[in-house]
């Protein structure tokens, strides 16, 4: 599983510039690989992310359609975490994030982010707050809120 996490950050790395430098305001959150030749692109941009903007994000990816097949798509409520900005954005709010190795017994994390440095994230989950490195984490989202 770690070839798959070391692989996504390898083509993120790869698009973020591409895609950014192309088409100003765009944000590119995450990739996740859906299997061997699919990966998704989330993407945000300050004005919505719509059809037509998916369409412009694909044709600059238009080189990585020879290997894999690509999707585009908005981040939704649960938006994909990956950077130190992401976690700082949300600081208060509620994530749950998976880690590539176990941290305190455990790799699997539900709860509030308690704060976020250079370093990593503070999350409080189950009582115990949990100092988490970025690069341990290979997903994390933000969680929806109950509304109750």
């Amino acid at each position: 599983m770690a070839d798959v996490y070391d692989k996504e950050r390898t083509l993120l790395r790869e698009i973020t510039p591409k895609v950014e430098d192309a088409i100003p305001g765009v944000e590119v959150l995450a990739l996740e690989l859906s299997g061997p030749e699919r990966f998704t692109v989330y993407i945000d941009h300050p004005q919505r992310v719509d059809h037509a903007l998916c369409e412009r994000v694909t044709d600059v990816l238009r080189p990585y359609l020879q290997q894999y097949t690509v999707d585009v798509s908005s981040p939704g409520v649960e938006r994909p975490l990956r950077t130190p900005a992401h976690f700082q954005r949300v600081v208060g709010r509620k994530a749950a994030l998976r880690t590539a190795d176990e941290i305190g017994g455990r790799r699997k994390f539900k709860g509030e982010v308690v704060d976020a440095d250079a370093q990593g994230v503070r999350l409080s989950a189950d009582g115990t707050e949990h100092a988490i490195p970025y690069d341990a984490i290979v997903r994390a989202n933000l969680i929806e809120e109950d509304m109750r």
